[in-house]
């Protein structure tokens, strides 16, 4: 990680390449976005294509779910794990078969390390056999995918009674002013309102949504190596990556006041949807 801001840059008779933090639009209100927005199915693709490569640091910074989540569907025999990235949900499910599949092979990498049977799909192609699951699981997931296509996939490979389980964490923007700015300077996508629901389609109906607040322990030093793992992140280049580093230095350090190592209480929202079939 780059160095907080060096005297001459904080100068103002010195030009910096860098914008000036103060007026980093904190001002602004929380998203009120039901998902995150593409203008094209193109951008969506290369946005999602980004999760290619930081698969470890994923794994080590990113949160896990809390164990509410996984009771969700705890009665349903054989699950799969879509889009399951490193497998931050897919440890936490305790059903007799699990299943677990990404389209990234870094992410596949890591995932194997769980010794759950992993391959490489995407939510519209699981490349599974029809009627043979018992449950699907999305998490982090559903925002990356053609939702049309997923439900109509999930209906075919998904037994009678089969049950859909969509899930995010989320910094919790709406606890604390401070953490709406943070996660405008690391772009960590502020697009989920609170009570937000996902769009789906025919024939899964709402069956049960569970909504949770909790804290995730992490140092200023975490939070840059999260920083790391968003996609905006991951799509840029050195330019892009030393303007945020500098961003949130300056903004950890010297406006905020946190030390290096200092354990912080950072704010999470859980927001999980429960589908089944209509009539089932």
């Amino acid at each position: 990680m780059s160095p907080t801001p060096s005297e001459s840059t904080d100068s103002p008779s010195v030009s910096s390449p860098f914008p000036v933090p103060e007026h980093y639009p904190s001002y602004r209100p929380a998203s009120g976005k039901e998902a995150p927005s593409f203008s094209t199915a193109q951008q969506r693709l290369r946005s999602a294509q980004s999760f290619s490569h930081g698969a470890d640091a994923y794994h080590d910074v990113r949160p896990g779910y809390p164990q509410e989540v996984s009771r969700l569907i705890a009665s349903a025999r054989t699950v799969l794990d879509v889009g399951a990235g490193t497998g931050k949900l897919t440890e936490s499910l305790s059903n007799p078969v699990v299943y677990a599949s990404d389209p990234s092979p870094d992410m596949t990498r890591v995932l194997n390390r769980l010794g759950v049977p992993c391959w490489r799909a995407t939510a519209e192609n699981t490349a599974l056999a029809d009627a043979s699951l018992d449950a699907l699981t999305c998490a982090q997931t559903w925002h990356w995918v053609d939702a049309q296509r997923a439900c109509a996939e999930f209906d075919r490979v998904l037994r009678p009674n089969g049950k859909v389980l969509l899930v995010w964490n989320t910094l919790d923007v709406n606890a604390d002013p401070w953490v709406l700015r943070l996660s405008r300077i690391m772009h960590s996508g502020d697009v989920h309102r609170p009570g937000f629901y996902p769009a789906f389609c025919e024939p899964w109906t709402l069956r049960q949504e569970l909504r949770l607040t909790w804290e995730h322990e992490l140092s200023p030093e975490g939070l840059h190596a999260l920083m790391h793992t968003r996609s905006y992140w991951l799509r840029n280049g050195q330019k892009i990556h030393e303007r945020m580093t500098h961003n949130l230095n300056w903004y950890l350090f010297e406006h905020m006041g946190f030390r290096p190592g200092q354990v912080l209480r950072i704010p999470y929202r859980t927001d999980a949807f429960l589908l089944a079939r209509a009539g089932e």
